[in-house]
């Protein structure tokens, strides 16, 4: 019998939506946040719950772990002002994840993987990605959280999924794993 989870998915864009079928057609419980209300019906439809919460407004966040078992970090394509984007994948990602300690999340899964291209608005640099996952695998390791860090090919839907589903499965039956 394979085990179920609650899984928390950071980032409910397409991808996350993505991940969260899938998740949620292997029978797991899914929360995914957005910032925005106007997603609330891609998430819902995609099976999972939607969570309005934003990693820079860390409170937004904190309440959505409950009862967590694994978290998603999947903000590889984020967009914005390069120093919010470093900020994301930096100093917000530390708080995240130490925030992570002492709570029912177990595992936790970093999406490293650079945009092929460019699209409209900035978008998170590969050095900037580099940086989220060391820190993603230092304060894991500091307090015997297993993390898997993928690393692509976000221009592959199909190839990423595969990616994102072995972390999980992986991180869920109790292995950490670094996928690239």
């Amino acid at each position: 019998m394979r085990a179920v989870a609650r899984i928390l998915i950071v980032g409910g864009g397409c991808r996350g939506r993505l991940l969260a079928q899938e998740l949620v057609g292997e029978g797991h419980a899914v929360r995914v946040t957005t910032r925005r209300e106007r997603a609330r019906g891609l998430i819902e439809g995609a099976g999972a719950e939607c969570w309005i919460g934003a990693p820079q407004h860390m409170g937004t966040l904190r309440t959505a772990l409950e009862g967590v078992s694994l978290a998603c970090w999947l903000l590889a394509s984020a967009s914005g002002a390069e120093e919010d984007l470093h900020a994301l994948h930096g100093a917000v990602l530390e708080r995240f994840v130490h925030q992570l300690i002492d709570t029912t999340v177990h595992a936790f899964v970093y999406e490293a993987a650079a945009p092929p291209s460019p699209l409209v608005g900035s978008r998170v640099p590969p050095p900037a990605l580099a940086a989220g996952a060391r820190i993603a695998l230092t304060v894991g390791a500091d307090n015997a959280i297993p993390v898997a860090v993928v690393e692509g090919p976000l221009a592959d839907s199909r190839a990423w999924l595969q990616q994102m589903r072995a972390a999980v499965r992986s991180l869920l039956g109790g292995q950490a794993s670094r996928g690239g």
